[in-house]
């Protein structure tokens, strides 16, 4: 009975932990689910070296990868490492030119490097530096439900998200976003599976809209 399950891992956006998905829910009988959670990255570590630490975490074969804002970057990076059956990226990106103006702008005078030693210490603060006055629901996702709050770790996750050099999307990929996402803003993204209302923090609580959809959009 295993065999014939599909097995669904998803990965949590930046610095949350895996309980951002717990009103997720599939059907048993077809789906089995896996919480991959964010590790502390090495010192200079590239994000495909992150990508092959946590794809050690992946027990089967032809998986499907769902990955929440900077986790959406994350499961597309893993993809490239290990065989999938499908991608599902939400509140996230395919590719550098679907990221704002703001973060395109970061990259361009590396303003990543400046991120002051108070902010990369404090979530507020970061969040605020990174994504600007937008990150309000970010900010408040983060004091539910953050996993980690190292330094280090915050400011190499900002860092892989304004210099990810992606220019294309990858084949199989499913991209789910919101209209009201300020984060990401919709009218930077292409070709999407568009929830109306639905914010950077829609996997939250717009939960029973996943959990109407999610299992079709796996299976079709």
């Amino acid at each position: 009975m295993d065999q014939e399950l599909i097995h669904v891992y998803f990965m949590p956006g930046m610095a949350a932990k895996s309980t951002i998905f717990e009103k997720i829910e599939l059907p048993k009988d077809q789906f089995e689910m896996h919480f991959l959670e964010w590790i502390i990255p090495l010192k200079n570590e590239s994000i495909q070296s992150y990508a092959k630490r946590l794809c050690e975490n992946i027990e089967h074969e032809n998986i499907v990868l769902v990955g929440v804002s900077f986790g959406g970057i994350m499961v597309q990076e893993m993809s490239k490492i290990i065989k999938t059956r499908k991608i599902i990226v939400v509140s996230s990106v395919k590719t550098k030119y679907e990221l704002p103006r703001r973060m395109r702008a970061m990259r361009a005078l590396k303003a990543y490097c400046l991120i002051p030693k108070e902010f990369q210490a404090n979530v507020d603060k970061l969040a605020k530096f990174a994504f600007g006055k937008t990150a309000t629901e970010r900010i408040d996702l983060y004091r539910k439900f953050l996993h980690i709050n190292d330094p280090s770790y915050l400011k190499w996750a900002i860092k892989q998200v304004v210099c990810w050099d992606q220019n294309k999307p990858l084949p199989n990929t499913i991209h789910i976003h919101g209209d009201k996402d300020l984060v990401f803003p919709k009218r930077y993204i292409k070709d999407c599976e568009c929830v109306k209302g639905g914010t950077h923090i829609m996997v939250v609580n717009r939960f029973k809209w996943f959990n109407e959809h999610l299992p079709n959009l796996i299976l079709s």
